[in-house]
């Protein structure tokens, strides 16, 4: 079945060489047309919330999404659902395969379900959710050993926006059911190839590029971004127990902070400001008084200090602040002539939030003659 729905290797790679020229030559093309276009680059390894953010800019700086828009969003929601399924389905049956106390032993009635609904999940196309889907999967969901699996969310490859969609799942299935703009914050869909928002902000034009977050599709890129008047990086705070979606022995933080390193060192961004957005801070701060911020073997010299919940956040977020900080003045010659770095903690699915953010982003760019939103 995958062979009808995949392309071969060489037709693929044709493709993305073909892609590649013509974005060059446009890219060429608009250099020239728009000189007073300030040009931004996000950036940030996958599941770094960065594509939540690139939304967020077309919320509040942009026209929105339109409602077909909205609607185009049901499929992405609906398979969401059904993966989310899948992985807490198949991580319950690992978890009770090592567990003697039965809590990870499904109820009879939800093991037939569950194999049910992952079977969906494992396929190429999904059909929507309906009413008895939705009923099995709230089912499911409320099984005590899938919320006990789900507590392990850290192990598994679970997309954030399981809680959300899964606790409302009847909403979903309802045959007049349109996408709500939170609905599309939440979603998860992997960026391939680029994406751009254009948009105006006190007499200036913005263009905000949004590259795909997998190795493979960084490579394929990052050249063609030479001359960006700035890179947001996106880094998500809270997975510094977690490991990559596409290399499952390869701890998240570490990829982020190596990827920082590489982008800061690329030749394209020599001259460039860099503003790293710390996402995932509303998650970060539950996680980081039960997890120790030391799991990370590039947070083992992080000792917690003595006091109550609020110093001990804010504490382990200024340590993990001052990690990226000597990254950048590793990797800048000159430190401090040829660009800039700003380190913001964000939370991508709030919009007051990044609201506020953009309007410290603005005010620390002004300082070095960069105008930004």
């Amino acid at each position: 079945m995958g062979s009808l729905c995949s392309k071969g290797q060489p037709v693929a790679q044709e493709e993305d060489e073909e892609r590649e020229r013509e974005l060059t030559r446009q890219l060429k093309q608009e250099d020239r047309i728009e000189k007073n276009v300030y040009k931004l680059l996000l950036l940030g390894s996958g599941e770094s919330g960065k594509s939540t953010i690139f939304k967020q800019i077309k919320l509040l700086y942009n026209t929105g999404f339109g409602v077909e828009e909205l609607k185009n969003y049901t499929p992405v929601i609906h398979a969401n659902v059904y993966q989310a399924i899948k992985i807490l389905y198949e991580g319950c049956l690992d978890l009770q395969k090592k567990d003697v106390s039965g809590e990870y032993t499904m109820r009879r009635e939800n093991m037939e379900h569950g194999k049910r609904i992952a079977e969906i999940g494992d396929g190429v196309d999904y059909h929507p959710i309906g009413l008895l889907e939705s009923d099995l999967i709230a089912q499911i969901w409320s099984d005590p050993a899938i919320q006990a699996t789900y507590r392990k969310a850290n192990e598994l490859q679970l997309p954030d926006c399981t809680e959300y969609f899964l606790s409302g799942v009847d909403r979903l299935a309802k045959p007049d059911y349109i996408p709500t703009e939170e609905d599309i914050l939440h979603a998860r869909v992997r960026t391939t190839g680029i994406a751009d928002v254009v948009f105006k902000h006190d007499g200036h034009t913005y263009r905000v590029f949004d590259v795909g977050g997998q190795r493979n599709e960084r490579r394929k890129w990052l050249h063609l971004f030479d001359g960006v008047k700035a890179v947001i990086f996106c880094a998500a705070l809270s997975e510094y127990d977690q490991n990559l979606f596409e290399d499952e022995g390869k701890n998240r933080m570490v990829e982020t902070m190596e990827l920082f390193e590489s982008v800061l060192r690329h030749p394209s961004f020599e001259k460039t400001s860099f503003l790293v957005f710390l996402n995932k801070y509303d998650i970060f701060r539950k996680k980081v008084l039960s997890v120790p911020l030391n799991v990370c073997e590039v947070f083992r010299d992080y000792n917690e200090v003595q006091g109550d919940q609020e110093r001990k956040i804010s504490h382990a977020l200024q340590y993990i602040k001052n990690k990226f900080d000597e990254i950048y003045k590793r990797n800048t010659p000159g430190l401090g002539t040829q660009r800039l770095c700003w380190l913001f903690e964000t939370t991508a699915l709030d919009p007051r939030i990044m609201k506020y953010t953009f309007e410290l982003v603005d005010k620390n760019l002004v300082v070095s003659s960069i105008s930004l939103l």
